[in-house]
C-alpha cells in the first residue's frame, strides 16, 4: 500500500571550483595562464541559483505569499536573505530573462481574432504622484474557447484611459472583449481595426443586486417573477443556458446556433427593455440595469457576429483575481519598476497555470535556458528564435514541466 510522506524543503550550498592552468606554450616559449569556462550564472555575483530564484517567484506569484514572510521562513530555516535582495532578484531577472519570452506571447496574443481583457486598482507607492493616486493592474488574454496555447498577459499603467490598451494592442486587429468601461468604446473609435464586444454578466449585475437590495431589506427571498428585475434575470438566464449548451461547438457551428436559437432571445430582451419606464420603477438598481443594456446593446450583441467570442468577460476577471489576492497580502507595490516586474512575472506564471504546466519548474527552465542562450559560448546572444522552444505549448519543454494530473 502506498503513503505519502512529506519532505520539507532544504536549502544547500553548492560550491563551485574552477581549474586554472599556468604552463609555457610550445610555439613561442611564452608563460601563459589558461582557465577553464566559467558556468553561466543567472544573475551573476550572486548567492542565487536559478532554482531559489524560481521558489520565490513561485511562492509569490502563485502562491501570494509577501516578501517579507519569505524572509522570515528563510531565516527560521538558517538561511539569511533579505526581501530587498529578493526584489532585486525579481527585477532582474524580469528585465533580462523574462521580458524576451513576454514580448513574443505579446506579438502572438496580438494575432488572434479575439482578445478579452480587464483592469483591477493597485496602489503603488514611490511613482511621483499624490499619496493615494490610483495605478492599474490590466490583463489581456486569449478567449475562453479557444483549445491550448492559452496566453494571459498583465499590464502594468499608472491610468486606465484608452491609451493603455491603444499602447498595448497597436498590432491587434479584431474583437477585444471587456466591461463597458467608457475607455473601451473611446478605443474603438480611435483604432479602427478593433471592434468592441461588452460582456453579459455585467449586464445581469445590476438587476441582481437589486434583487438581493429588496431581499436584505425585507429579510425574506424575492420570487423570479413579478419585479422587473427578475424578470429581466429571467431573460437573461435563458440565454446563458443555450449558449451553455454551444461551448463544445465549433466556432462556426456555434455561430450557427447561436443566430438560429438565441439571436431571437436575445431580440425580445432588448424590446421587453425598451417597453420598460424607468418613472414607473422604484429600484435605482434596477433602472441602471435597463439603462446598461440599452446602451450597450451593440456591444453585447456583438458575440452574434462571431462564434469565437464569449458571451461574458469572465475568463478575465477569473485571470486577474490571482493579483488581488497577492494584493490583499501585501497592499502596495513599492516602484513602477517593481510594479511592470510583477506584470511579467504573473503573466508568466498565469499562462503557465493556462497551459496546464508547474510555475516554478517553468520559471526554472526559463532562467536556466535564456541565461545559456544569451551568456553561453556556444550560443548567438542576438539570437532571439531560441524562445519559440520555450512557450508554454512547446513539444521542446522537459516533462518535469508539465503537470501530470
Amino acid at each position: 500500500y502506498l503513503k505519502v510522506e512529506y519532505l520539507p524543503a532544504r536549502q544547500e550550498c553548492v560550491e563551485h571550483h574552477i581549474a586554472i592552468y599556468a604552463g609555457i606554450r610550445k610555439e613561442d616559449r611564452q608563460k601563459t595562464v589558461v582557465q577553464t569556462p566559467h558556468p553561466v550564472e543567472v544573475i551573476e555575483k550572486s548567492l542565487a541559483k536559478s532554482s531559489l530564484i524560481a521558489c520565490i517567484m513561485n511562492m509569490k506569484y502563485v502562491n501570494a505569499i509577501p516578501l517579507y514572510r519569505m524572509e522570515q521562513e528563510f531565516a527560521r530555516n538558517d538561511l539569511v536573505i533579505s526581501r530587498a535582495n529578493m526584489a532585486n532578484w525579481m527585477i532582474y531577472s524580469t528585465e533580462h530573462y523574462f521580458s524576451l519570452m513576454y514580448g513574443l506571447l505579446k506579438s502572438i496574443l496580438c494575432k488572434q481574432h479575439v482578445v478579452q481583457a480587464d483592469e483591477t486598482t493597485c496602489n503603488v507607492v514611490r511613482d511621483d504622484r499624490p499619496a493615494g493616486t490610483k495605478s492599474y493592474m490590466h490583463v489581456y488574454r486569449t478567449n475562453a474557447f479557444q483549445k491550448g496555447r492559452q496566453i494571459v498577459l498583465y499590464k502594468y499603467s499608472p491610468g486606465r484611459g484608452h491609451k493603455v490598451a491603444a499602447e498595448f494592442l497597436e498590432d491587434f486587429h479584431g474583437y477585444l472583449e471587456t466591461d463597458a468601461f467608457s475607455g473601451y468604446k473611446a478605443l474603438e473609435k480611435e483604432q479602427t481595426q478593433i471592434t468592441a464586444a461588452f460582456c453579459w454578466a455585467h449586464a445581469r449585475r445590476d438587476f441582481s443586486d437589486a434583487l438581493k437590495a429588496v431581499g436584505a431589506k425585507s429579510g425574506v427571498a424575492i420570487p423570479q417573477e413579478g419585479s422587473v428585475a427578475a424578470q429581466a434575470l429571467a431573460k437573461i438566464a435563458e440565454i446563458y443556458h443555450l449558449e451553455g449548451l454551444l461551448k463544445d461547438f465549433s466556432p462556426e457551428e456555434r455561430l450557427r446556433r447561436r443566430q438560429k436559437e438565441i439571436a431571437p432571445l436575445v431580440e425580445a430582451y432588448f424590446a421587453w427593455v425598451k417597453e420598460q419606464n424607468p418613472l414607473q420603477i422604484g429600484s435605482k438598481k434596477t433602472c441602471d440595469g435597463l439603462a446598461y443594456s440599452l446602451n450597450q446593446e451593440k456591444q453585447l450583441k456583438m458575440f452574434l457576429c462571431d462564434g469565437e467570442i464569449p458571451i461574458d468577460n469572465s475568463a478575465s476577471e477569473r485571470a486577474i483575481r490571482p493579483f488581488t489576492v497577492g494584493r490583499k497580502n501585501w497592499m502596495m507595490l513599492n516602484t513602477p519598476r517593481g510594479a511592470q516586474s510583477s506584470a511579467i512575472l504573473y503573466s508568466i506564471a498565469e499562462t503557465a497555470k493556462a497551459n496546464n504546466l508547474k510555475p516554478y519548474e517553468y520559471f526554472r527552465f526559463l532562467l536556466d535556458e535564456i541565461a545559456e542562450h544569451l551568456y553561453g559560448r556556444e550560443h548567438d546572444p542576438n539570437d532571439r528564435a531560441f524562445l519559440n522552444n520555450l512557450l508554454p505549448w512547446s513539444d521542446k519543454l522537459p516533462d518535469v514541466c508539465k503537470k501530470k494530473i
